[in-house]
């Protein structure tokens, strides 16, 4: 199907921006009302069109319900596996005329830029790039165990020992079940390294998931779930947040976005609550990008389409957003002297990475595989994390079967 291309020339006149996203947190309101000033400030007019609820599910219903009425926002928050997805439908608008003149290609690496396309044309703009294989370290807790930051898996269960021998509940775990995903694929990566996890996840080799390195990683996994207090069990991971930044738990298992709630209560990421790569994978970087991708609109909406797609990717708005937000620039040109430690570090991690070709998608946020796909193995791990007597074997044999089915399945 073809896409609609929008015209690259702002007109005199505003238009309305609507746009459908998620971001209710504390920290995430206040990177949104960074983008609604811009584009007030361009003469638009900007429409909230807000889900709670974080992980975006209910969202893509009520999207879906409004682009087949034929009433789209202009933009909607949607993952980098979707967005091929939605492509195919023929909703979306090229906003290629902006990603030329703007050198969007210059300023991303390639397996981002291609995230943002649809059959070699920009469909979506990225704003950021949040690091989700990331752990989180109470400098406090730390020091009551008298351990060090691990580095690697078993030094991560001594930490996990020392602190419940402190009297620390070891590890802030939420109950929601996309948080499953995301530890079991930081594990993943921590224990078969960048070539198994491209593999297992974005080829999804049946060698790779029924393999000894899926089983250590399934045997690993489970063993975390013996260091989680009862009180880091049944929020959300903001309340996960929020004891790991009281001292009540020692580590947290969890992406970038923590850290805008981190910064909230008034503590500094890097020395109050210490920052790193989560164990094993420090020369790998998996990313969750939001992005914004185009559904198509007329009129002086167009105009406010693009210029909504020209503010994502600017540079003050990279760096007002993101400093806003917990996350790093997508652009690769943002200079990173006005952001904390961890996002500095995050920032040379995510460049080295680009280099060496161990950007990888993350599973767990829709970024490695389509919705249905990230479906049918979150329920597996979820299986595996929730029942005892499932064994890895067992696990292993469900994940193959559920990635045959699905990559066997054609596109939607």
């Amino acid at each position: 199907m073809m896409l609609v291309a929008c015209p690259l020339l702002s007109t005199a006149a505003g238009g309305e921006v609507e746009v459908l996203h998620f971001w209710t947190s504390g920290g995430e309101a206040g990177a949104v009302a960074k983008l609604k000033a811009t584009l007030r400030n361009d003469g638009h007019t900007w429409k909230d069109f807000v889900i709670a609820g974080g992980g975006g599910g209910q969202a893509m219903v009520l999207l879906k319900s409004r682009v087949l009425s034929g009433n789209p926002p202009t933009a909607a928050q949607i993952k980098g596996a979707s967005i091929p997805e939605w492509a195919r439908t023929g909703t979306l608008s090229s906003i290629e005329g902006v990603a030329a003149a703007e050198k969007w290609d210059r300023l991303l690496p390639k397996i981002v830029s291609d995230t943002m396309k649809h059959k070699g044309v920009y469909v979506a703009a990225p704003l950021n790039v949040h690091r989700v294989n990331w752990l989180w370290v109470n400098a406090s807790a730390l020091r009551k165990a008298n351990a060090r930051f691990p580095a690697t898996w078993e030094e991560f269960f001594a930490v996990a020992d020392a602190m419940k021998k402190a009297g620390i509940a070891p590890i802030a775990y939420g109950g929601q079940s996309w948080l499953d995903l995301g530890a079991f694929e930081s594990v993943a990566l921590g224990v078969g390294g960048p070539d198994f996890y491209r593999k297992a996840f974005m080829e999804l080799d049946p060698s790779a998931l029924n393999s000894p390195q899926m089983e250590k990683t399934l045997e690993t996994y489970r063993r975390i779930k013996s260091y989680i207090g009862r009180n880091a069990v049944g929020g959300d991971w903001v309340r996960g947040t929020s004891m790991l930044i009281k001292g009540e738990a020692g580590m947290q298992l969890m992406g970038d976005w923590a850290k805008a709630e981190i910064q909230a209560a008034g503590m500094k990421p890097g020395i109050d609550v210490l920052c790193g790569a989560t164990p094993g994978s420090a020369n790998a970087f998996t990313f969750n990008i939001d992005s914004f991708a185009m559904f198509q609109v007329s009129g002086e909406n167009r105009a406010a389409q693009n210029d909504l797609a020209r503010a994502v990717m600017s540079k003050d708005f990279q760096e007002t957003f993101n400093l806003a937000k917990g996350s790093i620039p997508v652009r690769m040109d943002v200079k990173m002297d006005k952001f904390d430690e961890c996002a500095q570090r995050s920032s040379q991690d995510f460049s080295k990475s680009a280099k060496r070709g161990a950007l990888l998608p993350s599973l767990a946020h829709g970024m490695a595989q389509p919705s249905q796909t990230v479906a049918a193995i979150w329920d597996v791990i979820s299986q595996f994390w929730n029942q005892d007597r499932m064994t890895a074997a067992e696990a292993m044999a469900k994940l193959t079967q559920a990635a045959k089915a699905h990559a066997a399945a054609p596109p939607k």
